[in-house]
């Protein structure tokens, strides 16, 4: 389905771009490396880490001459940025950051990223730009039901509504019976949300006897987890309205690093004016070229705070050429991780994550299986750990168990029931920990 609530003429659905998103292929690599050069010395001249990394790789920024200079510099990771929790990775001094949001990490150790005013300022015009993409408009009301807090879907959203001058409903996640409430009598004209939270929103409406397709809900803006195109259809169908998907991760700025443009619905388009994009090898760390599935790999060009060089997100995906934005590159739908990266309800969960809650108690021996399930239409985690001999009681650890899913709900912020087990009955890997069962529907 396409351009259905707002197909009375194109005009009516075609964004107003900014001159940079009409710009030519030539002009944004010019404006890339000239911004890249800028980047790599803010970066090398005020980051401790990078200043070292970039000596030990032998290679200075004054070197860097075009855009294929960059692959010659280090990746970062997120143990990189872990390891300076929480401000080691500041450009600028702390009293110059007017916000910091954090990711979910190894516990007690989430990954710290920060914002000068002016960062504040270019996030907001990357999230106004890609709402205007989804087909948004000033004066709209936008339903938004990321999370506020820490993470940073639901701020991130909520600064470039404004900024393109719609009016924010700034609901959060949860209470999905008052989503639903607020969508009927607020009517707002766009919804940005996780793809699944919008299918239990779907339930809702249904469980109220509503119909869904007369809602005043137009667009849709769906990220923060993997979706396929079949749900997209389900939701478009359902709702009587058109979705598109959007892309942004916190170490890079948050949402709104790239968007899927609603004249044409295929891939979303990079603000490459921002973040520099390349596709590599995840072995062998090589540049891939334009349209081979690899790792993707993001460089910020103008960020003040919290510039990141390379940085390797993990997600798996492919460069292709700019449609809508015939200038701007399109990045295809992530297709997987090349980690063991769990995704669940927009929250980002490590294995190690859940090892180290478990072997820190005395009860448990470490070994453990996450078990990902499908209840209706939501993802549901359960998580299985075997009690040592000298702690089973026969029955389960009842208490321990819980204990263990409050401190999960408390640190990672996911909801996870945990079954506890008798020794020795976890399957056992005779080589790498195979510490996931993905029962979900493959549909």
């Amino acid at each position: 389905m396409a351009l259905t609530k707002l197909q009375s003429g194109s005009d009516l659905y075609r964004p107003e771009m900014d001159d940079v998103e009409r710009a030519s292929r030539d002009e944004i690599v010019a404006l890339q490396t000239k911004r890249l050069a800028w980047s790599l010395k803010h970066a090398y001249d005020n980051v401790a880490h990078y200043h070292r990394a970039f000596d030990a790789h032998g290679v200075h920024p004054s070197e860097f001459r075009e855009l294929s200079d960059l692959a010659r510099f280090p990746f970062t990771s997120k143990t990189d940025l872990r390891e300076h929790y929480p401000f080691g990775m500041f450009a600028v001094p702390r009293e110059q950051l007017v916000r910091v949001h954090a990711s979910s990490g190894t516990t007690g150790k989430p990954i710290v990223v920060g914002y000068t005013r002016a960062d504040i300022a270019t996030w907001s015009q990357v999230m106004a730009r890609s709402i205007r993409a989804a087909g948004g408009r000033s004066g709209m009301i936008i339903h938004n039901a990321y999370g506020y807090g820490l993470f940073t879907g639901g701020l991130g959203v909520h600064y470039g509504a404004e900024e393109l001058g719609c009016t924010v409903v700034p609901i959060s996640g949860g209470m999905t019976e008052r989503q639903v409430q607020l969508i009927n009598d607020f009517r707002p004209d766009i919804i940005t949300v996780t793809p699944s939270y919008m299918l239990a929103i779907l339930d809702e409406f249904k469980r109220q006897k509503l119909d869904p397709r007369q809602s005043s809900l137009k667009l849709g803006i769906f990220g923060a987890e993997p979706w396929t195109n079949a749900m997209r259809a389900e939701i478009e169908d359902a709702f009587d309205m058109d979705a598109t998907d959007i892309y942004g991760l916190s170490e890079v700025i948050g949402p709104g690093v790239a968007q899927e443009c609603l004249e044409t619905k295929d891939g979303l388009h990079i603000w490459e004016d921002h973040f520099y994009p390349e596709v590599i090898d995840p072995d062998t760390g090589a540049v891939l070229p334009d349209g081979e599935i690899g790792e993707l790999v993001f460089t910020s060009l103008t960020k003040e705070a919290f510039p990141v060089v390379r940085y390797r997100t993990r997600d798996l995906t492919r460069l292709l050429p700019g449609t809508a934005r015939p200038g701007m590159r399109r990045m295809e739908k992530v297709t997987g991780r090349s980690d063991d990266m769990i995704i669940l309800r927009g929250v980002n969960l490590f294995p190690t994550q859940i090892e180290e809650i478990l072997l820190a108690t005395e009860w448990c021996g470490g070994h453990f299986i996450l078990e990902l399930t499908r209840e209706g239409r939501m993802d549901e985690l359960t998580i299985f750990a075997e009690a040592r001999p000298e702690s089973w009681d026969g029955s389960g650890l009842a208490d321990h168990a819980d204990r263990i899913s409050t401190h999960i709900k408390n640190t990672i912020g996911i909801t996870a029931k945990v079954q506890v087990v008798a020794p020795d009955t976890l399957e056992r890997s005779l080589g790498k920990a195979k510490r996931l069962r993905d029962k979900r529907s493959k549909d």
